[in-house]
């Protein structure tokens, strides 16, 4: 992971750049390269690699989760089912948006454990 590279905070990909990345995902690994390695190919974290991944694609060939696309339908006036939908789809996102969170502060919780371990080993030694 990289946690330095400040360019890349909430950073919003375009759903034709996710569809190239995607496919030269695909092409580094049939050539058996690791996510880490596709991941840093693409220029995104391994969480993004994967939520990309996860995505549903609609028919048009762009990500399901376009913004526009949801006001429009807010703004047309839609009936109750279809607003329960939404909400139920909106819902979901949410979830699957806080449980990346969680995993990626996991992820800095364990690296964290990791380097207080680590240092406490070292002042150890030197005692």
């Amino acid at each position: 992971m990289w946690f330095g590279d400040s360019d890349m905070v909430g950073r919003r990909h375009p759903s034709e750049e996710i569809a190239t990345k995607l496919a030269q995902a695909n092409e580094l690994a049939a050539k058996g390269k690791t996510q880490r390695e596709i991941s840093k190919a693409l220029g995104v974290s391994i969480m993004t690699y994967h939520r990309w991944k996860k995505m549903p694609i609609s028919p048009a060939g762009s990500s399901a989760t376009g913004d526009t696309q949801e006001d429009d339908t807010l703004q047309a006036g839609f009936e109750s089912d279809d607003a329960l939908k939404h909400l139920e789809l909106e819902n979901s996102r949410l979830r699957k948006l806080v449980t990346d969170l969680l995993l990626e502060k996991i992820s800095l919780e364990e690296e964290l454990r990791d380097r207080h371990a680590a240092r406490q080993r070292r002042s150890e030694k030197t005692k």
